[in-house]
């Protein structure tokens, strides 16, 4: 049986990769097992190709036609704040950043950055400098977030970091009064307001900036490619995008996810943090947890407790919000004791008056579900306490305890599970005890979970594989981008002939539209 080639030549004798016929039959009628091994690795190895091969053509398409605003020079007001209010020193991490971006923004195309950083890294403050960079070369800047309390967070850190320079910054969210939307979308333009923070308010229609250089996206994962989209193509000059994450991402799945960015990584955190001490306690050492709580309590600190749940689930046995901030309020009864709760389908003035009540003191602990995992800065509240820490993934957990530790004093994350947990459990408590860097967090819950159970990535598109597997497939995978690359370096177009079997693919695959989860 005659079965066409789908990789040219070249590759297939350069890789040492079995023909296409023979990995088919072999696959599923192997003569023994290291036949088996030659036919899957050609098959994901092709599989992977492919999904590099279309992610570096996008970002080569990007590079050649979509030219980028010139920001050709770093003047007074970047100057004027690294040099006067910057309130401590920049990492190395995070000057390398910087340099990386500068370059971008100077070099004729358009940026399309992903700035990934552990929680408390100090993104925003890199995100300010760039915002500052686009100022000077007289452009306006958005910042845009996926919820109210993460947009209020970044305008009330920006405009505290700008207080003393005069730079006009405003928050545009769904609760912005009438009144005030008004004055915010005259000044945006005419020019005159040149930070822009918001949600997804910022990307309404009647919303129109004089002069647009840089888009800042956090927590990009949130918004649609589309709802993204609008936010840039409101003019036919594109501005400069930065994508930040604090979701540390394992560097198979950046490849594979954002293998059409750039991406920037701060690796370090700010000298002088404590890190979060974290233990695992039984359902049985409540009592123990409790009285730790008030000692907490009783030296001027704050406290959150994160539940998975909202109700009460027949199927899953599990401690829910509701019924726990009954129960805590019973442990910790007013007058002594002030506790609040915080869940996604309360309103949402609601949920920002207990969220400000906690941030100013007025309450000692905050029950919640995981709406607080972004965006909430609280450098007083320095116990972090997750119930049924086992039904949430490695990631999340680390997300979690990063709501903490945002002050001088030592913080605890108090990860609390039945008396009774299988070993998989076991060990990501026992992970996440031990580690506290979120990149090697991330790479073992790559291989605990899997990519397809990771927070994000499930509607992607990207990670339905037929044979690979990131979690066990890196090495292919990178060997399967380097090959990629040389081919686009040599052939950028796909003219030569010996790639006409590559472009065919290429064209048949289209066809078929698979969304490789672009941002622009």
């Amino acid at each position: 049986m005659f079965l066409p080639e789908t990789l040219s030549e070249k590759i297939i004798a350069g890789e040492k990769l079995m023909s296409l016929r023979d990995a088919l039959v072999n696959v599923h009628l192997p003569l023994n097992t290291t036949v088996l091994h030659s036919a899957q690795h050609r098959l994901k190895f092709e599989e992977l190709f492919y999904l590099q091969l279309r992610l570096l053509i996008s970002k080569q398409i990007r590079m050649e036609k979509q030219r980028g605003l010139p920001f050709e020079k770093i003047g007074e007001y970047f100057n004027n704040f690294y040099h006067h209010h910057l309130p401590f020193q920049l990492t190395d991490a995070q000057k390398r950043v910087l340099k990386e971006i500068r370059f971008d923004c100077g070099s004729g195309r358009q940026m399309n950055r992903l700035l990934q950083g552990d929680v408390g890294s100090g993104k925003t403050v890199v995100a300010l400098l760039c915002m500052l960079m686009a100022i000077d070369n007289g452009y306006q800047c958005a910042l845009m977030a996926p919820t109210e309390i993460l947009a209020s967070q970044h305008f009330e850190t920006i405009a505290d970091l700008l207080k003393d320079m005069d730079v006009e910054i405003a928050l545009l969210t769904g609760s912005t009064k009438a009144s005030k939307r008004k004055q915010i979308l005259e000044k945006l333009a005419d020019g005159t307001l040149k930070i822009a923070i918001g949600t997804h308010a910022l990307i309404e229609d009647d919303v129109q900036f004089k002069k647009e250089g840089l888009v800042v996206i956090d927590e990009q994962h949130r918004f649609g490619v589309q709802q993204r989209a609008r936010l840039w193509m409101k003019k036919e000059e594109h501005p400069h995008v930065l994508v930040m994450t604090a979701t540390p991402i394992p560097r198979t799945l950046a490849m594979t996810l954002y293998g059409d960015l750039d991406v920037s990584v701060i690796d370090q955190m700010p000298a002088g943090r404590k890190p979060v001490i974290t233990v695992h306690r039984f359902e049985s050492q409540r009592l123990s947890v409790f009285g730790f709580m008030k000692e907490q309590i009783a030296l001027g600190r704050q406290i959150y407790i994160v539940y998975p749940l909202i109700d009460e689930s027949e199927k899953l046995d599990l401690n829910n919000v509701m019924s726990g901030f009954e129960s805590i309020s019973r442990d910790f009864p007013r007058p002594q004791y002030h506790v609040s709760i915080v869940h996604g389908r309360m309103k949402a003035k609601d949920k920002e008056a207990e969220m400000q009540n906690f941030k100013n003191g007025r309450t000692h602990i905050m029950v919640a579900t995981t709406v607080i995992e972004v965006g909430v800065n609280v450098p007083n509240a320095s116990v972090m306490i997750i119930e049924n820490a086992e039904r949430f993934g490695l990631s999340q957990l680390h997300q979690l305890r990063g709501r903490v530790g945002r002050g001088a004093d030592q913080s605890y994350c108090i990860l609390m599970t039945g008396d009774k947990v299988g070993n998989d459990a076991r060990k990501r408590m026992k992970i996440m005890c031990e580690t506290s860097n979120g990149f090697d967090i991330a790479e073992m819950d790559l291989k605990l979970r899997g990519p397809g159970d990771l927070s994000g990535t499930q509607q992607s598109g990207v990670l339905e594989f037929r044979i690979a597997d990131l979690a066990k497939d890196q090495a292919i995978l990178e060997r399967a981008r380097e090959v990629a690359i040389d081919l686009l370096t040599k052939d950028a177009h796909l003219m030569l002939p010996e790639n006409n079997v590559i472009a065919m693919q290429l064209s048949n695959a289209e066809k078929q539209s698979v969304n490789f989860s672009r941002v622009s």
